[in-house]
């Protein structure tokens, strides 16, 4: 923007430049998000190594949002050992980056009504042993985040495969995954449903509220 905008406006304006966090804010950051039990993973008991801690903040480049999508991954996708603890090594860590990369093209795919490509990232995903429950949740949220009204039955497809491939398991399961990407990658695409959220969710947080209008309350009791 500030090479962009126009020079008279810039002159009335308080410029702020932002710059890419260092690599040990990165592992405040990080540490914080597995240790905070109230605005982070604090309750899934992580126990994230020193090396994972640190491939994990030099991979995200200064990018604070990069670093926190990549440890939340890493915390969703990786099973609890014997110890109760989910633990997070440089193995995981590293598995973790080539997810986020191949989830992301997943959901793209999907987004983009390219139902081949949706196919075949999520052959990559199989075949990489990603968990079929974890599939299942993007596919849902891209239905309602990405396809919304302009084609209600994608959230009951995928709502109806989440479900099945819970009770029918691998290696089944893969077929009706592709059934519901498919499906929602070749719907229609609206995002009516997030922008309705989002701007009311702002009318709410930042307007004061009034009470409800009298024809819109309950009349169901005696007296009202």
């Amino acid at each position: 923007p500030y090479f962009e905008v126009n020079g008279a406006l810039l002159s009335r304006s308080i410029i702020f430049e932002l710059h890419s966090l260092q690599t040990d804010d990165i592992k405040r950051l990080l540490r914080r998000a597995v240790e905070d039990t109230e605005r982070g993973m604090g309750s899934y008991k992580v126990r994230l190594t020193e090396d994972a801690l640190d491939f994990l903040a030099d991979m995200a480049d200064g990018d604070a949002r990069a670093a926190l999508n990549a440890i939340e991954l890493a915390v969703l996708t990786t099973e609890r050992g014997e110890d109760g603890l989910i633990t997070i090594t440089l193995d995981v860590a590293h598995e973790c980056i080539q997810k986020r990369d191949t989830i992301s093209a997943f959901i793209k795919s999907m987004r983009g009504s390219d139902p081949d490509a949706a196919v075949y990232y999520l052959a990559r995903m199989l075949n990489a042993g990603e968990d079929i429950k974890f599939i299942a949740r993007r596919i849902m949220i891209c239905a309602a985040e990405d396809v919304s009204n302009a084609d209600p039955m994608a959230l009951v497809v995928a709502v109806s495969a989440s479900q099945a491939v819970e009770r029918i398991g691998m290696p089944e399961a893969q077929i009706i995954l592709a059934q519901a990407a498919t499906y929602v990658a070749s719907a229609p695409k609206s995002n009516s449903a997030v922008t309705a959220i989002s701007e009311a969710m702002d009318c709410v947080q930042h307007t004061k509220i009034s009470g409800i209008p009298p024809y819109l309350q309950d009349a169901h009791y005696g007296g009202a």
